[in-house]
């Protein structure tokens, strides 16, 4: 059976993401903006680029390479036509991390924003060791609350399958599981949201 994230239209996630109740597409930007600038790096990768959110901040005085990642590979179609101006940086890769990681080059920036939750900590592991990066920036999402992970909106249903691939991720345990390969945590900082939900973002560095 194919992955979920296979299916789920562009337009159904963006707009559900962009909601008033949900804000999540305007938090992550801001959140990109950040990572982009963040460190001495000249090559990134983006796990789970979906339509290109955030590349806006990307600067081709600073970058050499952007990898754009995905599953879905008319998300990446979308992100080469929305971001036509990264021609010469932007390089969008189709790449079930699940089962074919071992085709991911090396980045110095590693960038995981609302991913680690559909791959799991030990594909993320795995991930890691083979884009080898000096810097890893994430965001996961935790419930503040008892209700469901996917906030309510008209998009709903679009998510409906998420539940076949969706792992819970806590703070904690993602740290621990990167000490374990050689990643030391840099910062920690958290975003709160509507709806009861709040996004962390965690940077290491390695070594």
């Amino acid at each position: 059976m194919n992955n979920p994230w296979e299916e789920i239209s562009l337009n159904d996630y963006e707009n559900h993401m962009s909601l008033d109740s949900v804000k999540q597409l305007q938090a992550m930007n801001s959140i990109m903006k950040e990572q982009f600038e963040a460190y001495p790096v000249s090559t990134a990768m983006v796990l789970g680029v979906a339509g290109g959110n955030g590349l806006e901040h990307v600067s081709i005085d600073k970058f050499r390479t952007v990898y754009g990642v995905d599953i879905n590979g008319d998300y990446l179609r979308t992100v080469s036509e929305r971001y036509v101006d990264l021609a010469d940086v932007l390089k969008c890769l189709k790449i079930d991390l699940i089962n074919d990681a071992d085709q991911l080059p090396e980045a110095q920036l590693l960038i995981a924003n609302l991913l680690i939750e559909y791959i799991g900590y030990d594909v993320f592991q795995s991930v890691i060791r083979k884009v080898n990066p000096e810097y890893v920036s994430c965001v996961i999402q935790i419930n503040t609350d008892d209700k469901q992970w996917v906030s309510d909106s008209p998009y709903l249903h679009a998510f409906d399958r998420l539940d076949e691939v969706h792992h819970q991720m806590d703070e904690y345990s993602l740290s621990a599981r990167m000490m374990e390969i050689g990643y030391k945590d840099l910062l920690q900082t958290r975003i709160s949201l509507p709806n009861g939900k709040a996004l962390i973002r965690i940077d290491f560095k390695k070594g």
